[in-house]
């Protein structure tokens, strides 16, 4: 019988693991959290320094007997819940649990469950994380205080079961409050002015009206529109420049998180739950044939874009293979993490590169496969070279006004032969504009004007935010972490604060009346930037920069 035990909190992962180990190790499975704070109490002792008083979850008392008999005899017990703030408290609780006389807890760090993720974990196990569980503790314990102290006033105020959150709320009132600026908002109109010219070669392209008397020209309404109309046909039009540079674009850094949650809704449309349930299934481990069960990809929580030397090794030698050495740099891509990333953890990348999406899709569901081809690919793609575009301005006078048309051309496509970054729909109007095929013209050549187009516009307000730009906002505001994100939104929608229509989140009367009685009652906690500086706050603690 093996004498050293391995705990992990998912049946699936436990499988996974086990089918490496073989039989070294014993492997067990927590199903997640085995302790928490109680459900119908504040359990929280303000008068004792906030100390939690947490309590085995009633429904896991049946997995706590199973751990504790297979935790008999040995000397060693490896908790190997996930490298990150819910995993560390995870582990500590099950250490309390099972703490006995001349047993050694030790803490297994597993970024990639694959044979050499695992052994190199084993090699190198850590000592469980004081300031990290520390620091879990105090955003549950934070957490509780505001839900437990706040929520009844929702329920005596407006119904019973709406709930308040320390993060979840601020992210209720970003919605409602842009909601409000584009209800404020008061359209300007304004007419566009196009011309389509023909040069002496095709093809025929349209300029845009910007200037007059080398100022620019904004156009109110329908009576000056035709007036400038009438102008601009009496007029000669000759190319005044023409200004060509090349633009390089760079690739996007390999995902974190939020970078995935983003592409994901913004390609697939997957609501964020939904694309770490799947990131979830591609990390623990799927049945990829002969291989047995694998997991694909590294831990899917995470804020770095930290990539270990051998999977940057290993990606320049596939693409090298694949492509070609024009498509190689001459030296690995490094990328910069935010503030406060955790750089231990790596950014999410495929474990194998020899397991190509194509290869493996008869293994993987529909969503399985969209999620995997993503993360492979945008891995690929970050280790490739710039696209290079060759960009034209063409600049027309027509006596005292000026017209612009823009063009562009992909010389080399770089790492736009694996992968192109998903945008915003209100981000791809300027895209298909300047995307316009331009003739060769030379300066003082006479163009002529083929058809005029007069176009009624408005201003518009900021979009409502998607779940994509919401969640971008969230990370740039420093609101929320990696684990959060999903959950934030998800519950939005669960205690019914937004609906979603084409895409957009909007929010309910409920969630406006929620939203508006928690400003009006407790600012400092709705504030953004008081909710920010506690989130950085909590990530010093569990650096060890604050006690």
């Amino acid at each position: 019988m093996a004498d050293s035990l391995i705990i992990v909190e998912s049946p699936t992962k436990a499988r996974t693991i086990k089918r490496f180990v073989g039989k070294r190790f014993e492997v067990a499975a927590s199903n997640g959290h085995i302790k928490d704070l109680p459900a119908r109490e504040l359990g929280v002792r303000i008068d004792k320094g906030f100390e939690p008083k947490y309590q085995t979850i009633p429904s896991k008392r049946k997995i706590v007997a199973q751990l504790k008999k297979m935790a008999e005899g040995k000397s060693k017990i490896y908790l190997a819940s996930d490298p990150d703030r819910e995993g560390e408290a995870i582990a500590w609780h099950i250490a309390e649990l099972l703490k006995g006389k001349n047993r050694e807890f030790l803490r297994l760090l597993i970024h990639e469950i694959t044979r050499d993720g695992i052994e190199q974990a084993l090699k190198n196990p850590a000592h469980l994380d004081k300031n990290r569980y520390e620091s879990q503790i105090a955003r549950r314990v934070l957490d509780r205080l505001v839900g437990y102290k706040i929520s009844p006033l929702l329920w005596n105020s407006l119904k019973s079961g709406l709930s308040a959150g320390r993060v979840q709320s601020v992210a209720l009132r970003l919605i409602v409050d842009r909601e409000k600026e584009i209800r404020k908002f008061v359209p300007k109109e304004f007419w566009d002015v196009r011309v389509r010219l023909q040069a002496e070669k095709p093809p025929e392209f349209w300029a845009k009206l910007t200037k007059k008397d080398g100022k620019e020209l904004v156009i109110p309404n329908e009576a000056e529109a035709k007036r400038v109309e009438t102008e601009l046909r009496a007029q000669r039009f000759v190319v005044e420049r023409v200004d060509r540079k090349e633009r390089r674009k760079s690739p996007p850094a390999p995902f974190i998180t939020s970078t995935l949650q983003q592409e994901a809704y913004r390609r697939f449309r997957f609501p964020a739950r939904h694309t770490m349930r799947i990131a979830q299934e591609l990390y623990e481990g799927i049945e990829v044939g002969d291989e047995g069960q694998i997991g694909l990809i590294t831990y899917m929580r995470t804020d770095s874009v930290r990539v270990a030397e051998s999977a940057v090794s290993a990606v320049r030698k596939l693409i090298q293979t694949e492509f070609g050495s024009e498509y190689l740099p001459s030296k690995p891509r490094t990328y910069r993490s935010r503030k406060l990333a955790q750089e231990a953890h790596e950014a999410i990348r495929p474990t194998r590169l020899d397991l190509a999406p194509k290869k493996i899709e008869k293994y993987l569901s529909k969503d399985q496969f969209k999620l995997y081809d993503l993360i492979y690919k945008r891995f690929v793609a970050s280790q490739m070279k710039d696209a290079r575009i060759d960009e034209t301005t063409i600049v027309v006078s027509a006596g005292p006004y000026e017209l612009v048309a823009k063009g562009q051309k992909l010389v080399f496509n770089g790492f736009l032969a694996v992968y192109q970054e998903s945008r915003e729909p209100e981000e791809n109007g300027e895209d298909r504009e300047a995307a316009a095929a331009l003739p060769g013209v030379a300066r003082g050549e006479q163009l002529k004007p083929q058809r005029f187009e007069l176009k009624r516009k408005f201003t518009k307000p900021k979009p409502r935010y998607t779940e994509s730009s919401l969640i971008r906002e969230l990370e740039a505001s420093g609101i929320g972490r990696p684990s959060t994100y999903a959950t934030i939104v998800g519950t939005l929608f669960d205690r019914e604060y937004v609906r979603r229509e084409k895409g957009y989140l909007i929010p309910t009367r409920l969630g406006e009346l929620v939203s508006d009685m928690l400003v009006a009652t407790f600012p400092e906690i709705m504030d953004v930037n008081f909710t920010a500086k506690m989130e950085e706050e909590l990530d010093e603690v569990e650096e060890g920069k604050k006690g």
